[in-house]
């Protein structure tokens, strides 16, 4: 079987781990490359952002990217956080077509876009766009996934019809939810490590395996 490249393009680092982290991993075991593409530095919004808390935060996205084995994709071009609906698409458009044009990925894994976040929201219409159907187009698939707190809150429901079971997995996975420290240790949230795992189990548990990650299928041609 001969090996791709798969492209996550997220709007915060840390929504890779959440939304598919043990779908990267097993895309390493099985020889893939895999690529994540993040728009905002993820914590400016809430009105503790200084040089100090940006380390932390790049630091732990580091750590994640070395314990599920994939690479950031460089990109000088970061958004304010929580405000990318404020920004023209075509803005986050180019940044996705840069990457594209650079990576030409297989598949690629991205927010909801009916998802209740802005900033999740603005990836996933800007990431359709980019790989809009166009002649010598590379990307045979396109997944969307979700974020607990942010997909489950909308009043669009999101109904995956694609389950990868990570049960397996689920030491790496957890290994780099906790990278990112404090975004996920005991915060007696929907986010928090407990409630995360729980949410795994009842996705596998819906269609009998012990624990999984769900996807809405948006394109797949073979």
């Amino acid at each position: 079987m001969s090996k791709k490249k798969v492209l996550v393009i997220v709007a915060h680092q840390d929504d890779e781990t959440i939304g598919c982290g043990g779908t990267i991993y097993q895309h390493y075991l099985k020889g893939d490359q895999v690529f994540c593409l993040s728009f905002t530095d993820g914590v400016s919004a809430r009105g503790f952002m200084n040089k100090k808390n940006l380390k932390i935060r790049q630091n732990s996205s580091i750590k994640a990217s070395k314990i599920l084995n994939f690479k950031w994709v460089e990109n000088n071009q970061i958004f304010e956080d929580n405000k990318l609906d404020k920004y023209p698409l075509l803005d986050l458009i180019k940044v996705i077509e840069k990457a594209k044009s650079k990576i030409k990925p297989d598949i690629v894994y991205t927010h909801y876009f009916k998802d209740l976040n802005v900033d999740h929201n603005a990836v996933s219409m800007a990431t359709i766009t980019a790989f809009r159907p166009l002649k010598n187009e590379k990307c045979k698939e396109i997944l969307f996934f979700e974020v607990p707190s942010s997909t489950d809150y909308s009043p669009h429901q999101f109904s995956p019809n694609y389950f990868i079971e990570i049960s397996k997995y689920w030491e790496i996975k957890k290994r780099a939810l906790l990278a990112y420290g404090s975004e996920i240790k005991d915060q007696k949230t929907s986010r928090d490590l407990n409630s995360l795992k729980t949410f795994y189990k009842f996705r596998g548990n819906s269609v009998g395996l012990k624990m999984c990650e769900s996807f809405f299928i948006f394109k797949k041609l073979s």
